[in-house]
């Protein structure tokens, strides 16, 4: 009879776990993609808005005109990613890994990107307005043209690495 207890509070437990992300549903606004394996994924165009993309794996990824806004990204890697006139507003990738991303004319208004990485990222024509951009890397990242956190001021072209 002490076995049924037990096993009582074990199912019990069981049912309480959160749900896993589903990694093979299908991109739509709100999909709950964190922890995935999404390398070289095409996602040309996708709405993802709000996705969770947590510690998300999207190497090599195409990603362009895609809708990533309010999306919670944090960890994500977009390392050599196509994301070019991606929107990505209003988005929490604090920690995300965009090395080598293509993401020429992409949009980070109002964004959270706290110690993102953009190591040889070409973000030409970016928009940062109102982004938190605290310890970013943009070492050796293409930077002319970007409209920068104030809104006003735009990168003079050639700026490698710094806003000039």
């Amino acid at each position: 009879m002490s076995a049924l207890p037990a096993l009582v509070a074990a199912l019990v437990f069981l049912g309480a776990a959160p749900a896993n992300a589903a990694c093979t549903s299908p991109p739509a606004p709100g999909v709950d993609w964190r922890r995935c394996l999404l390398d070289r994924r095409d996602l040309t165009g996708a709405d993802l808005t709000g996705a969770v993309l947590r510690d998300a794996s999207l190497q090599r990824a195409e990603l362009s005109r895609a809708k990533l806004v309010r999306v919670e990204g944090q960890d994500a890697r977009f390392v050599s990613a196509t994301m070019r006139e991606a929107d990505l507003s209003e988005a929490n990738f604090r920690s995300a890994d965009f090395t080598r991303a293509d993401l020429r004319g992409a949009l980070f208004k109002g964004s959270d990107l706290r110690r993102a990485q953009f190591f040889r990222a070409d973000l030409r024509g970016a928009d940062f307005t109102g982004a938190d951009l605290g310890g970013v890397d943009f070492n050796n990242a293409q930077l002319g043209g970007v409209r920068w956190v104030d809104g006003q001021r735009v990168c003079a072209e050639g700026s490698i690495g710094i806003c000039q």
